[in-house]
């Protein structure tokens, strides 16, 4: 039975990176699919057409895929992870502003103009990274009273915090020469970004993020005990706290550096997971990742298919899914007590 959760989340990821790698303004045939990947080394010897489709398939679809794959994953598992943390079941990086903060610190590198190298996008996920942990302390200490952090003073924090990072990345926006509408664009959430530079400069935030976090369950688990009890019960609770928000901070600022700002996949993944496989953070946590993977990559099947050939933001995509289950979520929270 515990095997059984893994089983359908990666054949669930599966089919979704299929997809991704098959539909878009060319619709890749599954059985040409098929012919490309299984003579991957062999490439020269395809006809024609095979050879067009294995040049989409390998210089654009690919990357792309890649990196909309661990974008969802970064937002999937920090957004269990900010759940857990704060006992919050509304608490994702975007609600609570987190992504907004990144976001804005990745313009503010932006703004620089890097040269577009390895070294010069880490600069952006660096400053994100800062942008990300800013916005945590400042969110977290405006909503605490006492010893306690309320939903909705986390929640208005948040918003507030949001929308004024948000105005401030706009503002920084129109007053950049050019690309407004690649800006934009970034803004809503779109992987716009092209080759596999972005993703292999996203690594090693992500593997270092995701990695802290997988180990964190057992942390996760004794938090929502409260502070007291974990304490008692062995956790050394300020520094386990300070590692999973860092941890999770770092994992949003990967994500939103290189594929804007992408909202509710943090939110809905991690419940969905909870209702179906159970609110054990060792499983939850992994599950999360591997869920918002393959959430992350239909949402973009569905925002390159929708108006093809041209592309909407996948950002729209998750918000029109995610606010709607947003308000699902206030209302069963609401009348389970969590306020």
């Amino acid at each position: 039975m515990k095997i059984r959760p893994y089983l359908y989340t990666l054949i669930f990821l599966v089919v979704a990176v299929v997809l991704s790698i098959a539909i878009g303004s060319v619709v890749i045939p599954p059985l040409d699919l098929g012919r490309i990947l299984m003579g991957w080394l062999d490439r020269a010897a395809f006809p024609e057409p095979l050879k067009t489709f294995a040049f989409i398939l390998t210089g654009i679809r690919l990357p792309r895929s890649a990196l909309v794959l661990l974008t969802g994953a970064a937002l999937g598992g920090s957004g269990a992870a900010y759940q857990g943390l704060f006992r919050n079941p509304l608490a994702d990086p975007y609600l609570i502003g987190v992504a907004s903060g990144a976001g804005l610190g990745a313009v503010l590198a932006m703004s620089i103009n890097w040269p577009y190298s390895f070294w010069g996008l880490l600069a952006v996920p660096v400053a994100a990274f800062i942008g990300a942990l800013l916005t945590v302390f400042l969110v977290y200490t405006l909503a605490r009273v006492g010893k306690v952090v309320p939903t909705t003073n986390l929640i208005l924090a948040g918003v507030a915090f949001g929308s004024f990072a948000t105005a401030v990345t706009t503002y920084l926006m129109l007053r950049s020469t050019g690309e407004l509408h690649r800006a934009i664009a970034w803004l809503n959430g779109g992987s716009s970004q092209a080759g596999w530079e972005p993703v292999l400069a996203m690594l090693p935030f992500l593997a270092i993020g995701l990695g802290i976090l997988m180990l964190s369950g057992h942390a996760l688990n004794l938090l929502q005990f409260g502070d007291d009890q974990a304490q008692q019960m062995g956790l050394p609770v300020t520094r386990a706290r300070a590692l999973i928000l860092v941890a999770a901070s770092l994992a949003t600022a990967a994500a939103v550096s290189f594929s804007g700002i992408i909202g509710f996949i943090g939110l809905i993944v991690p419940h969905v997971i909870r209702l179906w496989f159970g609110a054990d953070y060792r499983r939850l946590l992994p599950l999360s990742i591997i869920g918002g993977a393959g959430a992350l990559l239909l949402a973009d099947v569905i925002a390159r298919s929708v108006i093809s050939p041209q592309e909407l933001p996948v950002g729209i995509v998750t918000a029109l899914v995610g606010a709607p289950f947003f308000l699902w979520v206030l209302r069963r929270a609401k009348n389970q007590g969590y306020w």
